[in-house]
């Protein structure tokens, strides 16, 4: 039953992650949020909803995260990695502090949890696993964004490489890749409209769908955009 099924989703406070959040706590989920500074947010019922501090810079966090929705839940049948970082700089001007700070919350954190939840997913039979990768992760749009895509071409691979490794186990995992969505990183990094880039809420219905995907109709990436461009 769709009631009992439980997912982690990290950078739930704000933006896509809170989106998802609140439209699977709609659907019936029972949810673990991960935030740096967790608090219970107004619209989650606290029978269904446990908070769990999470900084993705800390190596240990994801495996005190699983533990804590275990103990709160017996269970985790999916898991939504949307924390991440963006520093706009061109692969020249990017310093090795920036290159590691983004490889290190979008690339190896989501990889870390899902190490961690592994025994879990594989456990529930249908595992799912969301990486928030970006069309950063499919092109190069800009020489700013050439940092930021190095990591999210490593998020893309890193969805295929957990694909490839729980295929038998019954875990399927989708990189979710958008343009620019309506969230505070992005409104701070271009000049558009709010109104003109896609809504966290549409992303969240994407998700949403992917994690309700019976094991037989596997996405192995969904790319969403609110502009016209040559491939995307």
């Amino acid at each position: 039953m769709m009631a009992e099924r439980v997912a982690l989703i990290s950078g739930a406070n704000r933006g896509i992650g809170a989106a998802v959040a609140i439209f699977l706590h709609e659907q019936g989920w029972r949810l673990s949020l991960g935030m740096r500074t967790p608090a219970l947010p107004s619209w989650a019922d606290p029978q269904r909803v446990h908070v769990q501090a999470y900084d993705a810079f800390e190596e240990t966090a994801e495996q005190s995260w699983v533990d804590a929705a275990i103990d709160r839940f017996g269970r985790i049948d999916a898991i939504v990695a949307n924390a991440g970082i963006m520093i706009p700089k061109s692969v020249i001007e990017a310093d090795e502090a920036d290159i590691d700070a983004m490889l290190s919350v979008n690339v190896k954190a989501p990889r870390r949890l899902a190490r961690a939840a592994w025994p879990a997913l594989g456990k529930s039979g249908r595992g799912r696993v969301i990486i928030l990768g970006s069309l950063s992760g499919k092109r190069v749009k800009s020489a700013g964004a050439g940092s930021y895509s190095i990591s999210k071409f490593g998020a893309v691979a890193l969805a295929h490489g957990i694909r490839h490794a729980g295929f038998d186990l019954g875990i399927r995992a989708t990189a979710v890749c958008p343009g620019f969505v309506a969230t505070d990183m992005a409104l701070g990094i271009s000049d558009r409209a709010a109104e003109t880039m896609t809504d966290p809420r549409d992303l969240a219905r994407i998700i949403a769908m992917l994690l309700d995907l019976p094991n037989e109709a596997s996405v192995a990436e969904f790319n969403i955009n609110c502009q016209l461009e040559e491939s995307y």
